[in-house]
């Protein structure tokens, strides 16, 4: 079993300072209640995995303890793939010393019900926690977004000359509603979702098509530039991923909240859960395709 472990935190309350040139307006922010956050996922060939956590206030203090202990413990989370339905056990793992993370997968001293994704398979999700009932449903979708192939090009313009953009050439399947998320792997890096990882087919509906893929990027670290480029010599391995809508809505307001996070001028978005009881977060069913390419010196 290949155990993947990611966490996500999601701020659910915003703060917003106005300044004009003749005075400046404050507006005081109440303190909101903790809320549920899901990250559930599964992928064709690999189990369920559910990372629970409780949201925090936009202005509250972020430590290592605090994170760790925004996980929730002890929930009854079952996954059914609409034959059988298998209680998920809680584990931990240690990625550094000093910190635990706690996630939710299959039960290997139960694997009678264990199951691992499938293509064009629906699935339910339900968790018990903290007295509270949560419900959600996901599709890991039939690939229609062929790869036909990777290939790399010089940097554009000014960019240093040991830079190099990954291209790709796709097919997509005819008939509106095909949704992808990407992620790109660089030499021993783990696979990083890009900045912008969640696109439809409404422009590339039915056609062939070339385009660059921007590399995956690690979002709590600073940016440096030409973060979208490869250098030359880098093995890449990109992850395209078939996906349904509700998970393409998730992704597709929480990258747009993400990039315009301190821009005056953006519109605020809400985030779009498929989670029920108000809970935040998703569950999002992946069919998962792979290509690698070295990039030549």
């Amino acid at each position: 079993m290949r155990w993947i472990m990611k966490y996500i935190l999601l701020l659910i309350t915003v703060g917003l300072l106005l300044i004009s040139c003749e005075k400046g307006v404050t507006f005081d922010l109440d303190e909101s209640s903790p809320k549920i956050v899901v990250e559930a996922t599964i992928e064709t060939g690999q189990p369920p995995l559910v990372i629970l956590s409780k949201s925090e206030n936009y202005f509250a203090e972020i430590t290592p303890d605090i994170l760790a202990a925004s996980f929730v413990r002890n929930a009854e989370v079952y996954v059914s793939n609409g034959t059988v339905t298998h209680k998920l056990k809680e584990y931990s793992a240690s990625p550094r010393p000093g910190y635990t993370i706690y996630f939710y997968s299959i039960d290997s001293s139960n694997l009678a019900t264990a199951f691992v994704g499938q293509t064009n398979t629906q699935y339910s999700l339900r968790i018990v926690a903290e007295g509270m009932e949560y419900k959600a449903s996901t599709k890991i979708p039939i690939i229609t977004r062929r790869i036909d192939s990777l290939f790399w090009k010089p940097a554009p313009g000014s960019n240093d000359p040991n830079k190099a953009a990954l291209m790709i050439k796709a097919t997509d399947q005819p008939g509106f509603g095909d949704y992808i998320r990407y992620f790109t792997k660089r030499n021993s890096e783990p696979f990083y979702p890009a900045y912008n990882s969640v696109y439809d087919d409404q422009i590339i509906d039915g056609i062939t098509y070339e385009i660059e893929v921007e590399r995956g990027v690690d979002r709590t670290v600073m940016l440096p530039d030409g973060f979208t480029l490869f250098d030359k010599g880098d093995t890449v391995t990109l992850k395209l991923c078939q996906i349904d809508k509700a998970t393409y809505d998730f992704w597709r307001t929480m990258e747009f909240s993400y990039t315009s996070i301190g821009n005056p001028f953006a519109s605020p978005t809400k985030v779009l859960s498929n989670i029920s009881n108000g809970a935040l977060g998703y569950f999002g069913g992946y069919a998962p395709q792979f290509r690698t390419i070295i990039i030549p010196r």
